[in-house]
């Protein structure tokens, strides 16, 4: 197996976050020499976290690399890449890595391929699985050039879980980039409720029936609201929602206020992996058998047993009327 390089930002409090440690574990396993690349303001804890997989450590570190800037990420990502010398670059394909390594891929004459969900060995070479057209049809790809900068998806494989030990690594002199531009701070995209977890254990999506008349020919979209923030809150579940329902706003309708398009799930090619995930108020069979293919366990609250989600996509169906499954659960909830 050719040399492999990992790349990894440290947090805000030094220390790796779970999609580098999946990146670290897809470069362990494909059995050849291993070198992580650290990156970030002070990259101690991150070295002293990884130490006891007994890959090489090289690091870049300093105030101008704290925060992402395709600048300094870029010239980082360059150094490392250099230094190590490795054939494969494995880098968790987080918002950071992802603006700057197509770059850093072009100053090094190699090729970068993103949204992998896995690595391994093939034909004595290494390739990577993607998924193409919504998450419908699944590749297998290798490539030639090199070096082969591969961005791997989160949530795909199992983070790496060795006992930290104290880390000697080796520091890159690298001269931080003039730059016109100075972070003030971090705004969120979405204000107001966190409704998105990718790290929860269960994934909870409403369906545009909350938003319609009900049994008595009336709509409760203001109790929706509250049914659904207060389970989520005392769950700590994330929020996902159909594409009818985060398209109402847009077409004058009743809508959830905490619901955005950064909730949906299913048609934009959105696939979640959490292990549980329940949906209420859904119909719409694509959706749920694009969106959903990596949910292990799925169940749904619907009051007909025969629509395109309750036949065959979902493993348990409860038919039952979604407002009152989740009156009695956040009852039970809070008790």
């Amino acid at each position: 197996m050719e040399p492999v390089l990992v790349l990894a930002h440290a947090e805000a409090d030094g220390t790796l976050g779970k999609p580098a440690l999946e990146a670290l574990a897809a470069a362990l396993a494909l059995g050849g020499e291993v070198t992580v690349g650290l990156v970030g303001s002070s990259v101690q804890p991150a070295a002293d976290q990884v130490a006891s997989s007994g890959a090489r450590i090289l690091a870049v570190a300093g105030e101008p690399f704290a925060v992402a800037r395709y600048s300094t990420d870029a010239a980082a990502a360059e150094a490392l890449c250099r230094a190590s010398g490795a054939a494969v670059v494995i880098a968790p394909g987080t918002s950071r890595w992802s603006r700057a390594l197509p770059g850093v891929a072009y100053r090094l004459g190699g090729r970068v391929d993103t949204h992998a969900t896995g690595i391994g060995i093939r034909n004595d070479v290494p390739a990577i699985t993607r998924w193409f057209y919504r998450q419908r049809m699944e590749a297998l790809l290798t490539r030639s050039q090199r070096p082969w900068i591969v961005l791997l998806d989160a949530g795909c494989l199992r983070p790496w879980t060795g006992a930290p030990k104290s880390a000697n690594f080796e520091p890159l002199a690298v001269a931080a980039p003039e730059t016109r531009t100075a972070v003030s701070g971090v705004e969120a995209a979405q204000a107001g409720e966190q409704t998105i977890r990718p790290d929860a254990k269960l994934l909870f999506v409403a369906g545009a029936g909350w938003t319609k008349k009900q049994a008595d020919g009336a709509t409760h979209t203001a109790e929706a609201e509250q049914l659904i923030l207060d389970f989520l809150r005392r769950s700590q579940a994330s929020l996902g929602g159909s594409k009818s329902l985060v398209d109402l706003g847009g077409e004058g309708e009743a809508v959830l206020g905490f619901m955005s398009h950064m909730n949906q799930v299913g048609q934009t090619g959105s696939t979640p992996r959490h292990p549980k995930g329940l949906s209420t108020c859904c119909h719409g069979e694509e959706p749920h058998a694009v969106g959903w293919r990596f949910i292990g366990e799925r169940r749904a609250v619907n009051l007909d047993a025969n629509c395109g989600w309750a036949r065959g996509k979902a493993d348990v169906v409860y038919v039952a009327d979604a407002f009152a499954v989740m009156r009695e659960v956040n009852r039970l909830l809070a008790g």
